[in-house]
């Protein structure tokens, strides 16, 4: 059955010349080839400020490229998020972009006296993360705490279910390694997955 998949590119380079991008390119390929409707966003290209007060993020008014974030997950029955590992988390600008997009009312809505109610729940995830490192060694030394909270605070925490991952880790690696992670991309892509 087809699916809605919006694909965010989360590398602060606007560039698109990233391996990231590639990875995003093939699973976005392999998906409309299969059938799905693929929407993208690419945060490096989007104009937004950060957030600096619990006010703004309670009450504050998204800016347009935000609100258009919003209506485009809302769209989606599948979120991919692509973005390299930068000190053990996502890159500044992406957890900017987060933090105004999962805003109160649009990720959750508090309820008086009740645990909040999820708003994007009936959705499904893939975040694809690259490394300099061995994955193995970010996942089980390092305890994948960046990921863990991005699965767990952001997305879960919205109602977002299933959420899944694929870690890159030696990405200035071989080109036949490089090859296989595209490769890995475009089936992930056929299946929306």
């Amino acid at each position: 059955m087809p699916r809605r998949i919006l694909i965010i590119e989360g590398h602060p380079d606007p560039s698109g010349t990233r391996f990231g991008n590639a990875l995003a390119a093939a699973y976005a390929a392999a998906a409309e080839d299969a059938g799905h409707e693929v929407a993208r966003i690419v945060v490096a290209r989007l104009d937004f400020p950060l957030l600096r007060t619990q006010k703004e993020f309670d009450a504050g008014e998204p800016p347009e490229p935000i609100r258009a974030a919003q209506e485009s997950i809302r769209w989606a029955d599948h979120l991919v998020l692509f973005y390299p590992l930068w000190h053990g988390d996502v890159p500044a600008l992406l957890k900017g972009f987060l933090e105004q997009v999962f805003r109160p009312g649009f990720a959750a809505e508090t309820q008086r006296g009740k645990l909040p109610r999820k708003g994007l729940t009936g959705k499904s995830a893939r975040i694809v993360v690259t490394m300099g490192m061995p994955a193995f060694v970010y996942r089980w030394y390092f305890g994948a705490h960046g990921l863990k909270s991005l699965e767990r605070n952001i997305l879960r925490f919205s109602g977002v279910r299933p959420v899944r991952a694929t870690l890159i880790g030696l990405v200035e690696g071989s080109p036949a390694r490089r090859q296989h992670w595209l490769e890995q991309m475009r089936r992930l892509g056929r299946s929306a997955r």
